[in-house]
């Protein structure tokens, strides 16, 4: 994850814990569904991700909700929480392991991961909702937003199987927690245009490099596909001939 600064407070997520834990739920069912017939030929496929097979996106996922269930138990047992991961080096070279598997033991793997964390975050309501809990060099998030991340990155990954799934389709508070979450990612980015994001449902926000920001305006899925580099701009207003780089 790459980022120029500490941001405490830019998420912004109003909804209660429990929608957002039903969002994340329904959304990793609808992923763990989509996925149940790829053939092992697909999952060594090409993701959407440079350099990245589908296996690869597997691993991922079901290595980072390991990564925030030890967050996430780690506050509800009253204990500071250590790093998502040990390094750099170990997460990806235990991804690159995990990307040599057959599909079964992918969808075992991200299936159980899941719901492993499903029920961790499940005791998350005792916690103080202001704790805050650091997810890398300059993320900082609270302890309530931590299944909102996870949502967003379920949706992301989602995407980035290449499986005909399309932001446009999601309900409308995870379309909003998402773009709440590529905006909070982006703020201060010196490889980001100066943008104001004006969305349909009337969430606004100031992210990019210093200067006169650009206008861009659309719906929470689309702007949230385009921030993210998941998606083009041709069904948004403002968007012309401005270049977002991938968020991973």
């Amino acid at each position: 994850m790459t980022t120029s600064q500490t941001h405490s407070s830019g998420l912004r997520i109003d909804a209660p814990m429990s929608e957002v834990r039903q969002a994340k739920r329904d959304a990793t069912q609808r992923l763990l569904g989509a996925t149940m017939d790829i053939s092992d030929e697909q999952w060594q496929s090409p993701s959407l991700l440079p350099g990245w097979t589908r296996a690869h996106v597997a691993t991922h996922l079901a290595r980072g909700a390991q990564a925030l269930g030890r967050v996430a138990s780690a506050l509800v047992n009253g204990e500071q929480p250590g790093p998502l991961y040990e390094s750099r080096e170990n997460r990806i070279s235990e991804i690159e392991r995990g990307s040599e598997r057959p599909g079964v033991e992918l969808q075992i793997d991200m299936d159980t991961a899941a719901g492993e964390l499903h029920e961790i975050f499940d005791a998350l309501d005792p916690v103080d909702p202001a704790t805050p809990v650091i997810l890398g060099p300059g993320i900082l998030v609270h302890a309530h937003e931590l299944p909102s991340v996870r949502l967003a990155e379920v949706v992301l990954h989602h995407v980035d199987l290449d499986i005909d799934f399309d932001l446009r389709s999601l309900d409308d508070l995870s379309a909003r927690i998402l773009l709440q979450w590529v905006c909070f990612r982006l703020h201060n980015r010196a490889d980001v245009p100066a943008l104001r994001i004006v969305s349909d449902s009337g969430y606004t926000d100031r992210i990019g490099s210093n200067g006169f920001a650009t206008t861009v305006h659309g719906s929470d899925a689309e702007l949230a596909g385009w921030l993210s580099g998941r998606d083009n701009s041709s069904s948004l207003t403002g968007a012309e001939h401005l270049v977002i780089p991938l968020l991973s």
